[in-house]
């Protein structure tokens, strides 16, 4: 609630240009800081400015001795930072570094940092800066994730069989480590998402200004190239300013994230019950009962399915800020990036917290077995049966229904059945359809894609191959990010 306060108690702010008399209300300030938010960007604005201060040195722009002074005194502010804490009476991160940095150098050189550019421009830099870093955490954990899948698929999931599913119930049999991989595909496209918004955020708008560009002759692609932008520089300032569609696509992907992560959360819970008894999750990803002694709860895969709600949240949330905006900066872009951070934290740690749940599961592969020799799982074999002899699928299917009646009403498994039991259904079943096991059902599996024993290996192998070009990828793009011994190197 806004308190009503005494215009005398306001907290005095930055008067930017002497346009104002009169400091911002602290009502005001507390309402429209972004600094409890964008303080997270405090080493990206730091980066920014050191490649700004050292392009501007080199155009002689300003001073070579004062850039040079901002380049070694923002790198003396990022070993020892000020207080970013939520009180400091700043609007944002950027007006904090900039005060920073004068009060340790004086207004003479720490007023020139700002030359030749604007927040609009700066901000936009510093969340391409962070989105990248975040990118690529994502993808780390991505990755970490289906390795775990490959890790569980190969053992024991190369022996192990259990009944797939459709409508939640059992279907044909099917390898847990087929099942598992299942996983890997839905995170591979999930991988090749990050890697291809990478390349839209690897542009670097500073230099735009605050919606014009700029008459003085900045060197744009030494920026860029300071800052590790391989994408080079946007080509509008209007939409450089604006532009927050890296946010909500990074977003929209991590939506995507979530509802994996959380399909394989209701598998694990699902698994975990005594029902199921597919699994048990180790005891470190689960919690007992406030009141029952027997219970061990699901809890960390259930929020991990419940977080799905906010990421979807932060989603429609970008969106709504982005969907009214005229060209070019408007403050609304301010709230763009509360729902984003949490977003990406929220997707990155349930990542890495699947990936642990894997890891650590024990599989009850019996379990799995038992519920795979279903009485009439092999319905669909014994149709195929018959339509690879000739006979058109639906007569056959219609069959192979009738013998799953008489099994039902005798209490009996189609395995149970004998040549003459199912040539009295249809008179071309062959002693090949006798007696089938999950085994063969499964072994039998061996297109691409398919189930058996050799695909699923085969699918391992490549599955491997593709992570570690993505983890190569991932290592090229983080060794060109900026550090500050790589700016001050530039400066000779």
């Amino acid at each position: 609630m806004i308190e009503n306060e005494p215009e005398e108690t306001a907290i005095p702010a930055k008067l930017w240009g002497g346009r104002f008399r009169k400091a911002l209300d602290q009502r005001a300030l507390r309402y429209t800081t972004s600094l409890p938010v964008d303080r997270r960007l405090f080493r990206h604005d730091v980066l920014g400015s050191m490649a700004h201060a050292a392009m501007l040195g080199r155009q002689g722009i300003i001073p070579a001795g004062h850039a040079r002074a901002l380049v070694h005194g923002l790198a003396d502010l990022l070993a020892n930072p000020p207080d970013l804490g939520d009180d400091t009476g700043f609007e944002d991160v950027h007006s904090l570094v900039e005060a920073a940095i004068t009060l340790r150098l004086g207004a003479d050189v720490g007023g020139r940092l700002h030359t030749a550019r604007s927040r609009n421009d700066q901000v936009a830099t510093d969340a391409r800066l962070w989105a990248r870093e975040a990118l690529l955490q994502q993808l780390d954990a991505l990755l970490g994730l289906q390795r775990a899948f490959c890790d569980a698929a190969q053992q024991p999931g190369l022996e192990a069989i259990l009944p797939g599913y459709t409508h939640l119930q059992r279907a044909q049999p099917v390898l847990l480590g087929h099942h598992l991989l299942a996983y890997v595909e839905q995170l591979e496209r999930d991988t090749q998402r990050l890697r291809e918004t990478y390349a839209r955020v690897d542009v670097l708008p500073l230099g735009a200004g605050a919606l014009a560009g700029s008459s003085f002759p900045l060197d744009r692609a030494y920026v860029a190239e300071l800052l590790g932008m391989r994408g080079g520089v946007t080509r509008n300032s209007l939409d450089a300013v604006s532009d927050r569609d890296f946010i909500a696509e990074h977003v929209a992907h991590l939506a995507l994230i979530a509802m994996h992560l959380s399909r394989l959360a209701e598998e694990l819970v699902l698994w975990s019950t005594s029902e199921f008894g597919f699994v048990q999750l180790d005891e470190g990803y689960t919690t007992g009962s406030s009141m029952m002694p027997q219970k061990r709860n699901p809890d960390v895969a259930e929020l991990l399915r419940g977080k799905t709600g906010r990421v979807y949240g932060a989603l429609v949330g970008v969106l709504t800020v982005l969907k009214g905006l005229p060209l070019s900066y408007n403050r609304d872009l301010q709230e763009d990036k509360g729902a984003y951070f949490d977003a990406v934290e929220t997707v990155t740690d349930g990542l890495a917290l699947a990936a642990a749940m894997i890891e650590t599961a024990h599989w009850r592969t019996a379990r799995m077995a038992a519920a795979a020799d279903d009485p009439l799982i092999a319905a669909t074999d014994l149709a195929d049966h018959l339509a690879r002899r000739g006979v058109p699928f639906r007569e056959a299917h219609e069959v192979a229904g009738r013998l799953v009646k008489a099994a039902e009403s005798s209490g009996r498994s189609l395995a149970d059945l004998s040549l003459e039991e199912l040539r009295q259904a249809d008179p071309r079943f062959e002693v090949e359809a006798v007696g089938p096991r999950p085994e063969g059902l499964v072994a039998a599996r061996t297109l691409i894609g398919g189930t058996a024993a050799t695909r699923v290996s085969a699918e391992i192998g490549a599955a491997r191959d593709r992570l570690d070009a993505h983890a190569a990828w991932v290592e090229s793009a983080r060794a060109s990010l900026p550090t500050p011994e790589r700016i001050l190197a530039a400066l000779g």
